[in-house]
C-alpha cells in the first residue's frame, strides 16, 4: 500500500528539516512539501527536496507549482482540483502527477487529463474540509479509475489505516499520521 506524506506547517520545521525527514521516511514511501503560507517557499523547497533525497522516498513531490517541481528536479508535483489545464503542461516535463479530487467526476476529469494518481478526498472527518466522503464512495470512486487512487482526509487512527487498506484505494495520504 502506497503511504504518502504531506506537509504542513504543523508537521515539518525547517530548524529541525533532517530529524523530520528522516521520521517521514519511516513511515511514507512518497512525500510532498506544502506549505500554502510561507513566503520562503523556493528557498524551503530547495532544502526538502535536497535533503529528502538522501532517503528511499519512491517520489519527492512539490505542491501546486510545476515549473519549480521541474527547476528543482523534484519527482513530480500534487496539483489541486482547480489545476487541471496543468496535469499536461506537468506531464511535458516529465513530471509524476498527483491531483487532489473530490467527486468522481473531478477524477475522471483528473484521468482524462493524464495524472498518474490521485488523491480523493475526505474520507473521515478531518477539519474544514466538509463531509466525510467515507469508504464506500472511496471504492466507488476507486473502481471506476484505471490509475491509483490515494485515499485522503482524517486518517489519523490504526482503524481509520485498516479501513483503508481493505478498500479499493492503492495507498492513503495524510499530514496528521506522519506527524
Amino acid at each position: 500500500m502506497i503511504a504518502y506524506a504531506i506537509t504542513d506547517p504543523s508537521t515539518l520545521n525547517f530548524h529541525n528539516l533532517k530529524a523530520d525527514i528522516k521520521r517521514f521516511a519511516t513511515k511514507a514511501g512518497m512525500i510532498v512539501y506544502r506549505d500554502k503560507l510561507t513566503s520562503n517557499y523556493i528557498e524551503n523547497a530547495k532544502k526538502f527536496i535536497q535533503e529528502a533525497k538522501q532517503y528511499s522516498f519512491s517520489k519527492i513531490l512539490l505542491h501546486s507549482n510545476y515549473r519549480l517541481a521541474y527547476s528543482l528536479n523534484a519527482d513530480g508535483v500534487h496539483l489541486t482540483s482547480t489545476q487541471f489545464d496543468d496535469i499536461a503542461k506537468a506531464k511535458d516535463l516529465g513530471l509524476f502527477v498527483v491531483v487532489s479530487t473530490h467527486s468522481l467526476e473531478e477524477a475522471l476529469i483528473a484521468q482524462s487529463f493524464g495524472a498518474d494518481m490521485i488523491t480523493f478526498s475526505p474520507i473521515f472527518i478531518t477539519p474544514n474540509k466538509g463531509k466525510p466522503k467515507g469508504i464506500k464512495e472511496l471504492n466507488r470512486v476507486a473502481s471506476k479509475l484505471s490509475i491509483p487512487l490515494i485515499a485522503l482526509g482524517g486518517i489519523i487512527t490504526k482503524k481509520h489505516l485498516s479501513l483503508c487498506k481493505k478498500s479499493k484505494a492503492e495507498g492513503f495520504a495524510s499530514i496528521r499520521w506522519f506527524s
